[in-house]
């Protein structure tokens, strides 16, 4: 595995920590329908904290495994637009998020 995939893996470890901090992680399962969505982050089915932890970590990690790592990655904007009412608590979250695609994408969206 490549440094770039390791680094990724970490980031992904760290946003979920993040959310979990933050209490964005949900206990329960929200259903294989609300998975099932065609719509752009799921957003007819899911809250984004909810698209992350279920669908877009869990993906990543299966890509990063076996090489196939996304190369154009650009989540944050929508991070920050769904989760702007929160103000500055969710910044390191944001951070993260951001890494992560300035990592897979070579651009940073967040200055």
């Amino acid at each position: 595995m490549s440094d770039k995939h390791q680094q990724a893996l970490l980031l992904l470890e760290q946003i979920e920590m993040e959310m979990r901090l933050q209490k964005l992680w949900a206990k329960q399962h929200p259903g294989e329908q609300a998975l099932a969505s065609t719509e752009p982050f799921a957003v007819d089915t899911l809250d984004f904290e909810q698209w992350v932890q279920f669908i877009y970590l869990p993906k990543l990690k299966v890509l990063i495994g076996e090489n196939q790592a996304p190369s154009n990655v650009s989540v944050c904007p929508m991070a920050e637009e769904s989760w702007r009412h929160h103000g500055s608590r969710l910044v390191p979250l944001l951070e993260l998020i951001a890494d992560l695609d300035e990592l897979l994408s070579g651009k940073r969206v967040r200055e």
